[in-house]
């Protein structure tokens, strides 16, 4: 007997019965198994066998019915993503289901307005149903080198081997694999598959310098999983995706997740305490979540609440949420928890370390693949220059792109042999590395190179790109002492900063804000660390 109901109601073993779904419109369709009690006999259970409606199976799987479905057709549910235990008060009513035999009929009583009748297709067809997954030895490949899917539209077709070389260096070219990423891309497929197949939730916090795969090894993993998921290996699971820098406010974040997650549109607030209650509270038939956040750091906020619930959510029992977080900073966590109990998040760390100039090299390579562009020296030099500054493959890109041109530019002197070398290189890097802000740092006075390298200190402290004049003069004063010079006054300081500022080496904010004037570089990192080490 469930009370509650508009009038007693008596649920049978083997009737059909619907459930509470996500909203009122939407309940879930059942048939009873057994009943029984807990162990205090006040709550009433009910296991159940789950059926799957129309608007529930993924449009891949639909075509393969060959046919087009009813509206209140019916399926088996025969996957491992949710529970067969249901409470009693969870029961709408009772409800009625034709079999497949009398397929006919039951399309003449579905019809009849405010029926609620399904009809249930008892054969199983071409892989439409989601097998049951038997947890086991994570089915990881072995010696994978991650894939990237090839561009839908075919390029321009090159007019010489230096064109050709140009477009397979260009960031935006899409390569046939990413080397010397092969460990990191089997630990986050093998961490994020286990999650998937046993139901659990967890994070992982993936760290390192811009330019060093992140991003795309992730990608390329999610990717994998998704076609797993496809062909029935693992269970299904929703994938979303947000990225810090595509937003306004840290707080857009609850709204963007929300929304991906059930196309429902609501307000910051509404939207986080929806997930609160999404990922805190049990519900049958939930599939795993995998969230990717990208530029964590932005999502950075005074109370750092968004970054805490990040952190938090996965480690609830019922939220079948596994959380990627790629971020430039390795201690973020720890700022985050600061007051907080650090140890109960359970962090899965990966840190991507910046490329060494034979990894980028090998990128290289990878991409030209067999086109013979550069002599050997030339491609070192480039690889040793870039690895010795910052490690990021992009910018070694961007170098050898440039190496191109010139050669080709340089290709009507007699003396040339085709090929990009060491003259083309440094031509290069002398253009790249030469800008009038390069020769004003050179030309800066001491304390004003000491201020900027207090800016990137600052910056990679933070995992930002901003930083306040008061975080930075702190940098400053101990710079000072580990060079042995008298650390110099505040308003010394504030007069340096401003010079900086004056020759746009540095973007500032108004100077009325005194020490928390918020301060940004107005060239790359990477400029700044090459003039300096240059002298």
């Amino acid at each position: 007997i469930v009370e509650g109901l508009p009038r007693t109601t008596v649920i049978k073993t083997g009737q059909h019965i619907l459930i509470e779904g996500e909203d009122e419109d939407s309940p879930y369709v059942a048939k009873v198994i057994r009943l029984f009690g807990d162990e205090s006999g006040k709550q009433k259970k009910a296991v159940v066998q789950w059926f799957v409606r129309v608007s529930e199976v993924p449009l891949s799987k639909r075509k393969l019915l060959g046919r087009e479905p009813h509206a209140q057709e019916i399926f088996y549910y025969q996957g491992r993503s949710c529970d067969d235990e249901v409470d009693a008060g969870s029961i709408l009513k009772p409800v009625q289901v034709t079999f497949g035999a009398l397929l006919r009929s039951a399309y003449a009583v579905a019809s009849l307005p405010g029926s609620s009748v399904y009809f249930l297709v008892v054969s199983h067809f071409n892989g439409f149903i989601s097998p049951q997954v038997t947890p086991g030895t994570p089915r990881t490949p072995h010696r994978a080198v991650p894939n990237i899917p090839s561009r839908s539209l075919p390029a321009r077709q090159p007019a010489n081997v230096l064109e050709e070389a140009r477009t397979r260096l260009h960031v935006s070219s899409v390569p046939e694999s990413l080397p010397c990423r092969e460990q990191e891309f089997q630990d986050i497929y093998s961490f994020v598959e286990s999650k998937i197949a046993d139901g659990t939730g967890g994070c992982m916090y993936i760290s390192g310098v811009p330019g060093t795969g992140k991003t795309a090894t992730v990608q390329e993993v999610m990717r994998c999983l998704q076609h797993a998921a496809d062909v029935d290996e693992i269970p299904p699971f929703h994938f979303i995706e947000v990225n810090g820098m595509k937003m306004t406010d840290p707080h857009q974040a609850y709204v963007q997740i929300l929304q991906k997650l059930t196309g429902q549109k609501a307000t910051a607030d509404h939207a986080a305490a929806l997930l609160e209650k999404r990922f805190g509270n049990p519900a049958p038939r939930k599939e795993t979540t995998v969230l990717l956040v990208d530029e964590l750091d932005l999502l950075w906020t005074r109370k750092q609440n968004v970054m805490y619930n990040l952190f938090d959510w996965p480690t609830r029992r019922h939220a079948r949420l596994v959380v990627l977080t790629i971020a430039n900073t390795m201690d973020l966590p720890e700022r985050i928890m600061i007051n907080r109990v650090a140890s109960r998040l359970g962090l899965t760390r990966m840190s991507f370390q910046p490329y060494s100039f034979k990894q980028l090299q090998q990128i290289i390579m990878s991409r030209l693949n067999k086109v013979k562009a550069f002599e050997k020296d030339a491609l070192q030099l480039v690889s040793r220059k870039v690895a010795a500054l910052s490690g990021d493959a992009r910018r070694c890109l961007d170098i050898c792109r440039r190496a191109t041109e010139i050669c080709e530019h340089s290709a009507a002197d007699p003396s040339t042999t085709g090929l990009v070398g060491m003259s083309h290189v440094m031509e290069a890097l002398n253009e790249m590395f030469s800008s009038a802000y390069i020769t004003a740092i050179k030309c800066a006075s001491l304390q004003e190179q000491l201020f900027l390298r207090a800016v990137i200190a600052e910056f990679r402290r933070l995992g930002l790109e901003e930083a306040t004049f008061q975080q930075v003069f702190v940098q400053h004063q101990a710079l000072c002492r580990v060079e042995g010079l008298q650390p110099i006054s505040v308003s010394e300081g504030l007069a340096v900063c401003q010079r900086l500022g004056a020759c746009r080496l540095l973007l500032l904010e108004p100077s009325r804000l005194g020490v928390l004037q918020r301060v940004r570089l107005n060239v790359s990192q990477d400029d700044v660390l090459y003039a300096l080490k240059a002298d």
